[in-house]
């Protein structure tokens, strides 16, 4: 007899799960973190549990979105983050709700888009450095595409992207760079944040792991009551 939650997951399976996933950052329930790392996990899954565990807090597949407040029109104009002979970072929880730009003249911006709320389905970023510094910070295991040119500087990505062929959350990154530095940086390079992969799954089975267990042995007494009465021939 095999274990419902023990049933070996599909390809199929798995896209689907990444796809909720992202319905779920763009509504603003997953920061960018935490969908990189669950759609890591959904593809490295190998049974339904594993799965389940990773889409137990969200709606269901197919559940009604919740409409936005208000909308604004077609497109947004970039929201800019500008630092001259001075330093302009942006750390924590913030949303992204459309393009970004960062303009470094002789000073240093940041941009760590980890605990961000993604409400869009790329992040599109213009970096403009001149004599000065613009640093992304991204959790590995996202895609990369930078562009651009840099003149007596540098442009550069550091980051663990993910495997080719996998749906993960997408940067796009627009560099320019003039005797400075634009810099997309995962969390190996960075100071990392307290709740990676590891640790998320941790909490779940702290917060969640007395339920779960105990909703897989309802489902194992359930598949053995309903053989039982096969069996007696009701």
């Amino acid at each position: 007899m095999t274990d419902p939650g023990e049933v070996r997951a599909s390809d199929a399976e798995r896209e689907a799960v990444v796809e909720q996933l992202r319905v779920a950052s763009v509504d603003g329930r997953l920061t960018l973190v935490e969908l990189t790392d669950r759609t890591e996990a959904a593809y490295t899954a190998s049974t339904h549990a594993e799965l389940a565990m990773l889409v137990q807090d969200l709606p269901a597949s197919g559940a009604v979105p919740v409409s936005p407040v208000h909308q604004e029109g077609p497109t947004r104009k970039r929201r800019w983050f500008v630092g001259v002979m001075g330093d302009s970072k942006r750390r924590g929880t913030w949303r992204i709700d459309q393009e970004l730009g960062a303009v470094a003249v002789m000073g240093d911006v940041v941009l760590d888009l980890r605990e961000a709320e993604v409400r869009t389905n790329m992040v599109d970023i213009m970096a403009v450095s001149v004599m000065g510094d613009v640093k992304i910070i991204v959790p590995d295991g996202v895609n990369v595409d930078l562009d651009g040119m840099a003149i007596m500087g540098d442009k550069r990505v550091d980051v663990l992207e993910a495997a080719p062929g996998t749906n993960a959350p997408v940067i796009r990154v627009h560099a320019y760079a003039i005797m400075g530095d634009v810099k997309v940086i995962g969390d190996s390079k960075a100071q990392p944040l307290r709740r990676g992969l590891a640790a998320w799954r941790e909490q779940w089975r702290q917060l969640h792991g007395d339920e779960w267990h105990s909703m897989r042995r309802q489902l194992r007494d359930a598949d053995r009551s309903m053989r039982r009465a096969l069996r007696r021939g009701y």
